[in-house]
């Protein structure tokens, strides 16, 4: 779900645009925290307060668009922006919500007052959109959506800070060279020093390095080497004058051990989340096991009871076809007693196949109910064992690293072959 926020005033505007009628749906889904019923007289309620202080921009509005192809239920919607309620600052701030159906896709807005009225100031709105896309990040990875590439780029970069999730979502997809040399060339762009630049190759998963030939590289979280001047397209001098002296770091083998530690590191609180995770899938299913057989328990009992009581009344009403008497002694004499008997006997063996039938029948869906939970537990747990697998051959790939020897800086040009200079 993307998330687009920013501060703004014009409360009137903002009404009309989120009521405008070229939408096929517009619902004013919430209004809290405001003493009127509708829309513009909420904004116009928030502007007025504001009057009391200093601030232009007392509205924060923010946008909430789901992936064109998913059916997002509302709850989602509210979660997502009481979520972002929360990080923005906004808890218990006045605050409308509005949703829009238009072409078949539906979204959603949501308006807070920033002004705090019993400080009448205004809510500080520091980092809003760093945080609002951390935020749709997370809410990509719950839901399992397709992450749109620009928001992806930064999910997939440093892994001292992926949650369990980012981590299995870096590994399948990997690093290719233009994502590696867009990445180098973007830390390169934005950076006016050595600090800045280091800062913003760890952003995007390197750390700058001091090259086994000279110069300076960057390592990536695997161990690949790659020069600076080469991969940025800029010359070495350049490349000097910006950041210095490159004797004060790291070389290539060090930064790689230091890489490895960071990571295992993680790598280790990864593997006490995933063994937490199944412990607790454990106690979920054997709860839920007890569960079904409590109820299965108690369905055999009701069937049996039903069956017994059943059983009763028809024999009863089988020993009522015996006249008693005279009558009696007469249907004994012309055969009749002997019929009966007969009858009686057929139609309780067809009772008893009848009733060992319904038994049967119910212990065959109480399994069938039993094992589809034990096939769902099966492939969680194979789901857990291949993440555990997945983590155990990182491990040993990050161990391997902290042993590396030592290696040249990768480049995007082809190597050049220098032979033995031509005789004159």
């Amino acid at each position: 779900m993307i998330l687009v926020g920013n501060q703004r005033g014009g409360s009137r505007d903002l009404a009309l645009h989120l009521m405008k009628e070229e939408n096929e749906h517009a619902e004013v889904y919430e209004l809290r925290g405001f003493a009127s019923q509708n829309l513009m007289g909420a904004l116009n309620e928030a502007y007025a307060v504001s009057r009391g202080t200093r601030c232009t921009q007392f509205l924060y509005s923010l946008s909430l668009n789901p992936p064109e192809q998913e059916a997002v239920p509302t709850e989602a919607f509210e979660e997502a922006i009481d979520r972002a309620e929360q990080r923005l600052g906004l808890t218990g701030q006045p605050r409308a919500i509005v949703f829009h159906e238009k072409n078949g896709r539906r979204h959603a807005h949501a308006v807070w007052s920033r002004i705090d009225v019993e400080t009448m100031t205004a809510r500080q709105m520091s980092f809003d959109h760093e945080k609002l896309q951390t935020l749709s990040r997370e809410l990509f990875l719950e839901h399992e959506w397709q992450m749109p590439p620009g928001l992806a780029k930064r999910s997939l970069s440093d892994p001292r800070n992926f949650t369990l999730a980012e981590w299995q979502q870096a590994r399948r997809a990997g690093k290719d060279a233009r994502a590696v040399k867009t990445a180098i060339q973007d830390a390169w762009a934005i950076s006016d020093s050595r600090a800045a630049f280091a800062h913003a190759l760890e952003e995007r998963g390197f750390r700058l390095a001091r090259g086994d030939r000279r110069g300076f590289v960057a390592v990536d979280m695997r161990g690949e080497v790659y020069a600076i001047a080469k991969w940025t397209g800029v010359k070495i001098r350049q490349v000097r004058e910006r950041l210095g002296d490159e004797t004060g770091l790291l070389g290539v083998s060090e930064t790689k051990q230091r890489i490895a530690d960071d990571v295992l590191s993680k790598l280790d609180r990864f593997q006490e989340q995933l063994e937490g995770e199944e412990r607790a899938l454990r106690g979920k299913f054997e709860d839920r096991r007890q569960a079904f057989v409590r109820r299965q328990r108690a369905e055999r009992q009701a069937l049996t009871s039903k069956i017994e009581q059943r059983r009763e009344r028809e024999a009863i009403q089988r020993q009522e076809r015996f006249r008693t008497g005279l009558k009696g002694l007469w249907d004994r004499m012309r055969g009749e007693h002997r019929r009966i008997r007969k009858l009686n006997e057929r139609e309780a063996a067809s009772a008893l196949v009848r009733d060992r039938a319904e038994l049967d029948a119910l212990v065959l869906r109480q399994l069938e109910q039993r094992r589809h939970l034990n096939i769902f537990r099966l492939w969680a747990r194979r789901e857990h064992d291949a993440e555990r697998q997945d983590i155990r051959r990182d491990v040993e790939v990050y161990r391997g690293l902290r042993n590396a020897e030592p290696d040249h800086p990768r480049s995007h040009q082809p190597r050049r072959n220098r032979g033995p200079a031509p005789e004159r």
